[in-house]
């Protein structure tokens, strides 16, 4: 083989590889940039420590939608944009927790969904939500005593 010809096949090689590295990418990814069946909705929260952009959101222990973005609101709250599939359709109201995977896992939200018949628009807001318990102040609070009891 001259130069050329190995010039050419490790061109090519390189040339598949990036192919296969952009694809796998997108497919990891999951290329919501893509993705035009699917639908935004946001959830009002009192505390959203721990959720962050990328977390999942589940319904009963299936994974069927993707955190966007977390902002603190005018009145401080924290608003949790997710992308859920249009083929979801959630009542108004879903009932959206903060849950933690395992005991010190990874933070994400849950829905539960409801049953009023009035389906949520894209872009809504769901705003009957439960925040993420505080382990470290629930801790702190028995360990020094400061749990309020009958005297």
């Amino acid at each position: 083989m001259n130069n050329r010809t190995i010039e050419f096949s490790v061109g090519c090689f390189v040339l598949v590889g990036l192919v296969a590295v952009l694809y796998l990418a997108l497919q990891v990814g999951s290329a919501q940039f893509f993705n035009k069946d699917s639908y935004e909705l946001q959830a009002r929260f009192s505390s959203a420590s721990g959720v962050n952009p990328g977390s999942r959101v589940e319904i009963a222990g299936v994974r069927v939608g993707t955190v966007k973005e977390i902002v603190l609101s005018d009145n401080f709250y924290a608003i949790a944009t997710f992308q859920l599939p249009k083929a979801l359709e959630l009542d108004d109201d879903t009932i959206a927790s903060i849950k933690t995977a395992g005991l010190i896992g990874d933070r994400f939200i849950q829905l539960n969904p409801g049953g009023s018949g009035f389906p949520l628009e894209p872009g809504d807001m769901i705003v009957d939500t439960e925040s993420a318990m505080d382990i470290e102040s629930l801790i702190s609070r028995f360990a020094l005593g400061g749990i309020d009891g009958d005297d």
